[in-house]
């Protein structure tokens, strides 16, 4: 396989966009990205959204046993 070869659904997509700008089309508005928390709590053990994280504090959330396994992802905010 060479180098920057790329295939799949990402790649597909991407090219689809490249033949539509080619074409004038134009490109749809992307949702704005947020950083979201996402960890496990006693309610809840299933992974799950925990909220944004300019409204959630992850370390609070974590040193007070409330939630666990957070992780902080970038995703698009559709609300």
């Amino acid at each position: 396989m060479a180098e920057g070869y790329a295939e799949g659904p990402a790649a597909e997509e991407a090219e689809a966009r490249r033949d539509a700008l080619e074409r004038g089309e134009v490109a749809d508005e992307l949702a704005p990205e947020r950083l979201a928390v996402y960890g496990s709590t006693a309610d809840e053990p299933d992974r799950h959204f925990l909220g944004w994280r300019d409204d959630v504090d992850p370390d609070s959330l974590f040193a007070s046993g409330k939630a666990w396994g957070i992780t902080i992802v970038r995703q698009a905010d559709t609300s």
